[in-house]
């Protein structure tokens, strides 16, 4: 996608000719990567509590509804608009103007349809970051948070990375987001953890995943969605997209494997929640080295990411006493730091001759750009997420209120339960099972809440064992 990227729009315009095979994949992977954040959302959802679920999903949902919207009126022309001083793209595309079915930044496909498939990167980006606040966070909040966030680090740093920016421009690789994805909202998760603060109660009485059944569902569906978001990022349907689809593959195989058996050996019992948060970080692990490294290497990336992720949650969280909920940091932010810096590693000119050579293949020299470009995301996430923290704070606040907290956000900030066993209580004839909730009052919300009469709970971790 960098190399692609490297190509001015006015030429492509001029000799660009769209071809149908390589725009139905790219449509094709738009729609895969579109599926990835609702898929986020069950993955998510599986892991809180059952009076927090609907909640939960809901964040990834209407992010995608929020940042789809965002992304057409200024999000895509600030991140692939014209390059301004290598920082920021120019308003040439706001509101979508002079984006059409002619080719665009990648010469074989038209402009539209590269312009979504980036749309649904933007899209999941502040999804993955809602698992770290996770059971706490205001929706109104949430939605001011996102919204800037959006704009002021996910589409700066697009731009830096993939819209011609300063990065590009100083050879940092980065196929398909480790960098621009995964760092950016890792590391604004363990701002946002920090910042937000802990889970009341947190960690000795919490709830613990509800329905890991959910959990899988989601990790599956986010494997297959993944085969988008990487080959489709060669934007071309060829031999590249088909060498990104196996790697993709192998290292997140290797790395559920990697995370199996550290657990196995260390806590005697691989869990299912294990080895599904080891997929995904091997899958966040390969995401920028996808189009420059063979599948051999990726299975080294994939191993490594199983055992570092598996420590940073299991060992690196509870030693620092961070809430990280759903431990976004360790999983996709210590996944995609390695994962960037593997690719300095790793990258051959062999798999892609449009990129470069790796310190292993001969050219130590790409760790350099490899180093300052993740650096830099971890610079702008720290800073940039931090300031809308505490912008967002001084105008909704953060937090609910501590009775919401202990309801459940399901009841508390959306008047429905995601599990209703007992009989339909109606007031007044309400004609809806959110509405019958809703007014049958605190009585009824307690039903579907499983705070009050509890055990005390310990805090399990995706590795499945008590902290």
């Amino acid at each position: 996608m960098v190399v692609l990227l490297a190509a001015s729009p006015a030429l492509a315009q001029e000799t660009g000719k769209v071809d149908a095979g390589d725009t139905a994949w790219l449509l094709v992977s738009s729609a895969l990567v579109m599926l990835m954040t609702p898929a986020l959302g069950f993955f998510y959802g599986g892991m809180v509590g059952q009076k927090n679920v609907l909640a939960t999903i809901m964040q990834s949902f209407f992010l995608l509804c929020l940042v789809s919207v965002q992304w057409v009126l200024w999000g895509y022309t600030l991140a692939f608009g014209p390059d301004a001083g290598g920082v920021i793209g120019r308003l040439d595309y706001l509101g979508f103007q002079g984006v059409g079915q002619e080719p665009g930044p990648a010469p074989s496909v038209p402009h539209l349809a590269f312009a979504i498939f980036q749309g649904m990167f933007a899209v999941i980006t502040p999804a993955l970051i809602t698992g770290a606040f996770a059971e706490r966070m205001k929706f109104s909040a949430f939605v001011l948070f996102s919204l800037l966030w959006a704009t002021l680090v996910y589409d700066p740093l697009a731009h830096w990375v993939w819209g011609g920016g300063f990065l590009q421009k100083l050879g940092a690789l980065d196929f398909a987001g480790g960098t621009v994805v995964h760092i950016s909202s890792g590391v604004s998760a363990l701002v946002a953890a920090l910042v937000v603060g802990k889970r009341a109660g947190y960690p000795g009485r919490v709830s613990p995943p509800h329905s890991l059944p959910l959990t899988v569902l989601g990790a599956a569906l986010l494997w297959f969605g993944w085969f988008g978001f990487n080959a489709g990022s060669a934007i071309t349907s060829g031999g590249l997209s088909a060498s990104a689809f196996v790697v993709t593959n192998a290292a997140a195989a290797m790395a559920a494997l990697a995370w199996a058996f550290t657990e196995w050996l260390l806590r005697r019992k691989p869990t299912v929640l294990g080895a599904s948060t080891g997929a995904v970080a091997g899958l966040v692990a390969i995401t920028p080295a996808s189009g420059y490294v063979a599948p051999l290497p990726a299975l080294v990336i994939g191993a490594v990411a199983g055992v570092v992720c598996y420590l940073a949650v299991s060992v690196l969280k509870p030693c620092l006493g961070y809430d990280d909920s759903l431990d976004v940091f360790g999983v996709h932010g210590v996944g995609g730091t390695w994962g960037a810096l593997a690719t300095g590693l790793f990258a051959s000119r062999a798999v892609n001759p449009a990129g470069a050579d790796g310190l292993f293949y001969g050219n130590p020299a790409q760790l350099l750009p490899q180093l300052f470009g993740v650096a830099a995301a971890w610079v702008l996430a720290l800073v940039g997420t931090y300031v809308i923290l505490k912008i967002v704070a001084a105008l909704t606040g953060l937090r609910v209120t501590a009775e919401e907290e202990a309801l459940g956000l399901d009841i508390g900030q959306h008047g429905e339960a995601g599990y209703n066993f007992g009989p339909p209580i109606f007031a007044g004839g309400a004609g809806s099972p959110g509405s019958s909730v809703l007014s049958a009052g605190k009585e009824a919300t307690l039903r579907f809440s499983s705070v009050e009469g509890e055990a005390p709970r310990p805090e399990t971790t995706p590795g499945g064992w008590p902290q």
